[in-house]
C-alpha cells in the first residue's frame, strides 16, 4: 500500500499512527498469507506476512464493548433485551460491512490473487471482518479514545435514524438497522395488518442504468388494497427497501395524527 492510500485512510479513521505496521497488518487477509507459503516455501527466508485473522477477534470485543456502552448511554429507557438487539444489529456483518464500504476500505485490502479474482473487495463479510481488524489496530496504537471516536462517528451516528424511527414502532422490531422491509413487515404483523406487497410500476433507462420505481402496498379490510408509499432505485431492492422506510415512517406518523385527527395522509414518493 503506497504512503499516499495510507494517510488517505488514517484521515478516514481519524488517526494518525505511530505504530503502521498495525494498520498493514489489519488490512492483510489470509489468502496473502496462504498465497506465499504455497507459492515462496523454500525460495526466500523472507517471513510470510502476518495475516488479520487475530486482530479481527480482538475488534470484534472492542465494537461490541464501545457499541454496548454508547447505547447504555443514549437509550438509559430501554430494557436489556431491547439494548441488545439493537447492539446485535449495530455490530451485524451486513452493518460492518456497509460501513467498510463507505470507507472504501475494500481498495486498500492485500489479497492473496484467488480472493482478488473472486471479488473479495465487495465482499460484505470479507469487509465486515477487515473492519474489525481496522478497530483492532486502532485501539492497540491509540487506545479505546480513538476506537471510540471511529465507531461513534462511523458505525453508531449514521445509524441513530433509523434506531429512533424503530423505537417509535412495535417493541417487536428487531433492529435491522438498514433493513427497513423487515422493520415494515414486523410492525404490519404487529399491528394486525398482513403481508407488504411490492409492485414494479415503472423501470426506465439503458441496461446499465437501469432506474426502478417501486410501490409498496397492503391489504386493506374491505378487500382492496392501499398505497403506501413509493420510491425509486438503480435496483429493484433499493427502491423497495427506500418505499419500505417511507411506509414505515408514514404509519408511525399516522399513528400519531390519529389520536387528534382522522385527516388522511399522501403516498410519500420520492423523486
Amino acid at each position: 500500500m503506497g504512503q499516499q492510500a495510507f494517510q488517505s485512510l488514517e484521515r478516514a479513521l481519524g488517526h494518525k499512527f505511530e505504530h503502521e505496521h498495525l494498520l498493514v497488518t489489519a488490512l492483510t487477509h489470509s489468502s496473502l498469507a496462504h498465497e506465499f507459503q504455497l507459492t515462496e516455501a523454500g525460495k526466500t527466508d523472507q517471513q510470510p506476512p502476518e495475516d488479520n485473522e487475530q486482530m479481527e477477534f480482538l475488534g470484534d470485543a472492542v465494537i461490541g464493548l464501545l457499541v454496548a456502552e454508547s447505547l447504555y448511554k443514549r437509550f438509559p429507557e430501554l430494557s436489556e433485551g431491547e439494548l441488545t438487539r439493537l447492539r446485535a444489529s449495530l455490530v451485524s456483518r451486513r452493518h460492518l460491512g456497509e460501513v467498510a464500504a463507505r470507507i472504501d476500505l475494500g481498495s486498500l485490502l492485500l489479497l492473496g490473487r484467488g480472493e482478488e479474482q473472486s471479488g473479495g473487495r465487495k465482499k460484505t463479510a470479507l469487509l465486515a471482518n477487515a473492519l474489525e481488524a481496522v478497530i483492532a489496530a486502532l485501539y492497540l496504537d491509540g487506545g479505546l479514545t480513538a476506537a471510540r471516536a471511529f465507531i461513534e462517528k462511523h458505525i453508531i451516528e449514521p445509524a441513530l435514524p433509523d434506531l429512533n424511527l424503530a423505537m417509535q414502532g412495535t417493541s417487536t422490531f428487531s433492529g435491522a438497522i438498514g433493513d427497513h422491509k423487515s422493520a415494515l413487515q414486523e410492525h404490519l404483523q404487529a399491528t394486525g395488518f398482513g403481508q407488504p406487497h411490492y409492485v414494479l410500476t415503472d423501470s426506465s433507462g439503458p441496461d446499465h442504468q437501469k432506474r426502478f420505481r417501486v410501490e409498496v402496498r397492503i391489504d386493506d379490510k374491505s378487500g382492496g388494497s392501499r398505497a403506501l408509499a413509493e420510491s425509486e432505485g438503480t435496483t429493484k431492492k433499493q427502491a423497495q427497501q427506500e418505499a419500505a422506510r417511507l411506509a414505515f415512517k408514514r404509519l408511525i406518523t399516522e399513528a400519531r395524527m390519529s389520536e387528534s385527527t382522522n385527516g388522511a395522509v399522501p403516498v410519500e414518493v420520492i423523486e
